[in-house]
């Protein structure tokens, strides 16, 4: 282990988060993520109404764009953690030329990806889908089409939503978000109800919402007076920023889109074991996904303390607030998890399944509930901390080893071949958090992570 006399030796600036500060942080990040889920369950209740094709072609082509999206954010919040580090240095001209880095990065990026995904859509279409329906596969090839062209706007977005969010203004990328919500449903709604659209119905709003919501950013990250201020767009690159950019980035993105392809993978698993496990897994999803809202938010707010108390040097202060915050998460989760334990029969009205599949759901949530109040925020809130310091690639692969390892490996063993059916998936997953626990939690309380900072 690193001893504090082997660290190299940076200028230590005093830096300080009262807790009117860190309320203002957390509160729009934790409505930003009920937003989130709860305009993503009106969404796709209109979406039912176009047809059980379209529903099937949907979900298919957004079980690609659910990765999309967790890559984009995840890369983005691994490269706003260098313009997090500038401003705890106290040199905002550096922290706004890295976010004009980022965005450049971002758009070059996306613009790749979405080429990428034009010229393998038949790929997609035809061998990771597999056989499908004539009218499936038709109104997939259009959704396929019209949505994918939103690939780089999304990645504007979750860039400037990751700079607001360094630089403590978490208020912002919640307003934006919100816009861009409101326009998918009310688009959705307008295109499905009123003009009788059928999956261009669905695809139009989410392209208008994306290229709204990236128009946003990049107005108001221009506005005067912004600890990081994007003064002008350049398209040059600074090697130095961008080595950075790729050091905190991409190993931020591949651990997301890593977790996402193997929960993907898993539904497959799932999708064998028959029509009671998926009802009782899509239930336990929706449910779980609220007990984890405060973790969630926590941990992005984790990024812009940290990031900004590592930029000064002060890993005193890093190590302080990155306790705090972890008791906040136990704290706040255990209310949320509470309150879904306490409704769950309400819940479980909600939905009209088989007794089999309400058996298999309530046992599920009451696991995840009592396991998550114990390991859930050791296991995702504290390797935030970690990824803010610079210490991605430690991270990366501990997360990517326990989730190929325990959470899809013993997780098809345990579900599909061990007779522990979808039970035994979840059952997999708490093992995951384990490992991962065994592993984070050591590598906090060491040095390591104080040397991965940027030192220029």
């Amino acid at each position: 282990m690193e001893t504090k006399e082997t660290l190299p030796q940076v200028r230590r600036i005093n830096i300080e988060f009262t807790k009117e500060d860190l309320r203002r942080l957390i509160i729009p990040l934790v409505i930003e993520q009920l937003l989130a889920i709860t305009v993503g369950l009106f969404d796709s209740v209109m979406v039912s109404q176009v047809g059980e094709a379209a529903i099937s072609a949907v979900s298919l082509v957004d079980t690609v764009n659910v990765l999309l999206v967790n890559a984009f954010s995840a890369l983005a919040t691994g490269g706003a953690v260098i313009a997090g580090q500038y401003l705890g240095r106290r040199e905002p001209q550096k922290a706004g030329h890295s976010g004009q880095q980022l965005l450049l990065f971002m758009g070059e990026v996306s613009l790749l990806v979405m080429l990428l995904f034009y010229l393998g859509k038949g790929f997609v279409l035809g061998v990771v889908f597999g056989q499908v329906e004539p009218d499936v596969a038709a109104y997939a090839n259009t959704y396929y089409l019209i949505v994918e062209s939103s690939i780089p706007f999304l990645a504007l977005y979750s860039a400037g939503a990751a700079l607001f969010r360094v630089m403590g203004n978490s208020k912002i990328s919640m307003w934006v978000s919100l816009l861009m919500n409101v326009i998918n449903v009310t688009g959705n709604a307008l295109l499905i109800f009123g003009f009788h659209m059928g999956v261009e119905g669905v695809a139009i709003p989410t392209l208008v919402s994306r290229l709204a919501a990236a128009a946003a950013m990049i107005v108001l990250l221009k506005r005067p007076g912004l600890p990081l201020r994007i003064e002008s767009f350049t398209f040059h690159h600074d090697r130095y920023v961008v080595k950075h950019i790729l050091r905190f980035g991409v190993p931020n993105g591949m651990e997301g889109s890593m977790f996402q392809l193997g929960k993907i993978l898993l539904l497959s698993t799932v999708s064998v074991l028959g029509t009671a496990s998926v009802a009782a897994n899509a239930i336990s999803n929706t449910a779980c996904t609220f007990q984890c809202v405060p973790g969630n938010a926590l941990g992005l707010a984790m990024v812009t303390v940290v990031s900004r108390c590592v930029g000064a040097g002060n890993y005193e202060k890093a190590r302080f607030y990155t306790k705090k915050l972890l008791k906040s998460t136990y704290f706040y989760m255990w209310g949320t998890i509470t309150l879904t334990l306490l409704l769950l029969p309400l819940i479980m009205r909600l939905y009209n399944v088989s007794d089999e599949a309400a058996a298999y759901a309530r046992e599920i949530i009451w696991m995840h509930g009592i396991v998550a109040c114990v390991l859930w925020p050791a296991s995702f809130t504290l390797p935030q901390a970690l990824r803010a310091a610079g210490d991605t690639r430690f991270t990366m692969v501990v997360s990517t080893v326990s989730m190929w390892m325990l959470r899809v490996g013993l997780g098809i063993l345990l579900g599909r071949y061990w007779g522990f059916g979808v039970v035994g998936i979840w059952m997999a997953m708490f093992a995951d958090w384990m490992l991962r626990v065994a592993f984070f939690l050591p590598r906090f309380h060491g040095h390591k992570w104080e040397t991965m900072g940027i030192r220029e």
